[in-house]
């Protein structure tokens, strides 16, 4: 199966936002999957306005990251945006923290995929797709079984996913449509 997700970068004063995951207490952007029926630009604007409070206005398309070895084999589209309204509230449900963040001072853990796209959308990339190789971890499960694993595994929420897919280095984005014009790490 195939799934499809968004991601939005919004941006305040050269810093972008990031929020504190609950499920492995690692930081992200923004974001989530595309419901049925709903645009890929709807869907990035709804995830915005859920996880953070905000209401946004899509500024650019950063690019397409594609992770097709992955469970579901995943395609997430990223974002500029700048916020319009709203009032700064985490989704409880889902974000333990949020704040604004320059390039060279990212909080860490940061979830796997998310720091080249984070650092995309930083430098002003526009367009790129990247492909990233590596293999799902844990075979066919679901959320709710990873979710399971996790809580049995007698480790906390971001050891488990240190553990699991504290993904190294060895694993880049292949920058596979787009121009190295904007700086990369």
């Amino acid at each position: 199966m195939i799934t499809l997700g968004v991601n939005i970068a919004i941006f305040k004063e050269g810093q972008v936002l990031l929020t504190k995951r609950e499920d492995f207490e690692v930081w992200c952007l923004p974001g989530g999957a595309v419901d049925e029926n709903e645009s890929i630009a709807a869907a990035a604007r709804r995830e915005a306005r859920e996880e953070t409070g905000l209401r946004v206005q899509l500024i650019r398309l950063v690019g397409v990251y594609s992770q097709p070895n992955w469970l579901n084999s995943h395609h997430a589209l990223v974002f500029a945006a700048q916020a319009t309204g709203g009032e700064p509230r985490p989704q409880s449900s889902e974000v333990l923290a949020m704040a604004y963040f320059g390039q060279h001072c990212l909080p860490q853990p940061i979830l796997f995929g998310q720091r080249q796209r984070i650092l995309d959308a930083l430098s002003g990339a526009q367009g790129v797709v990247r492909n990233r190789t590596q293999e799902w971890p844990f075979g066919k499960v679901s959320r709710q079984e990873l979710y399971a694993l996790r809580d049995n595994s007698g480790l906390s929420r971001q050891e488990f996913y240190l553990k699991y897919f504290g993904i190294s280095d060895a694993y880049q984005d292949k920058l596979e449509v787009g121009s190295l014009d904007f700086i990369e790490e």
